[in-house]
């Protein structure tokens, strides 16, 4: 937690020396740390812009568990120009390694769950990359039903198009 935190405040300090605008892109492509065992955990991100304020994310977590979730998201203009707080949500399907104790063979179980999202988001105006802050719950809804509350995660995204 404590290393997502000093990220964050080095790309923030080192960004400031940049002059921000508005969204300012169009779909980006990144990486997600997470500091918790959510299903999707450290994932790769896929984020494109439908509408001016509305975007899908499409999130990426290989390993164990396998996950592949999507995340349809609000985004709201803060100041500076090039910060917006966004919210949202979506689901996942997680594929989970479990051992079998009987037979000691392994298999593989499935998962399905919603997940909710609420963040920062800041995009730098003279170099394509874009970075956020999140917090992202996960509810666990078929085969392993639990709630995982404490998933933070920090993005960095490069960005293209406009």
């Amino acid at each position: 937690m404590k290393k997502i935190i000093v990220a964050t405040l080095v790309v923030l300090i080192t960004g400031s020396f940049y002059t921000a605008s508005a969204q300012g892109y169009k779909t980006a492509l990144g990486v997600r740390l997470s500091s918790s065992n959510a299903m999707q955990n450290n994932s790769v991100s896929f984020k494109q812009f439908i509408s001016d304020k509305t975007a899908i994310e499409a999130l990426f977590t290989f390993g164990d568990p396998l996950a592949l979730g999507a995340l349809l998201e609000f985004h709201k203009p803060l100041n500076p120009e090039g910060l917006t707080w966004f919210y949202g949500g979506g689901g996942y399907i997680g594929f989970v390694k479990k051992l079998n104790t009987n037979t000691g063979k392994e298999g593989t179980d499935a998962n399905f769950g919603a997940q909710g999202v609420i963040g920062l988001d800041y995009k730098f105006n003279n170099i394509p990359l874009n970075i956020s802050l999140d917090w992202k719950p996960e509810l666990n809804l078929v085969n392993d039903i639990n709630f995982e509350p404490a998933a933070i995660g920090f993005t960095a995204r490069f960005t293209f198009g406009k």
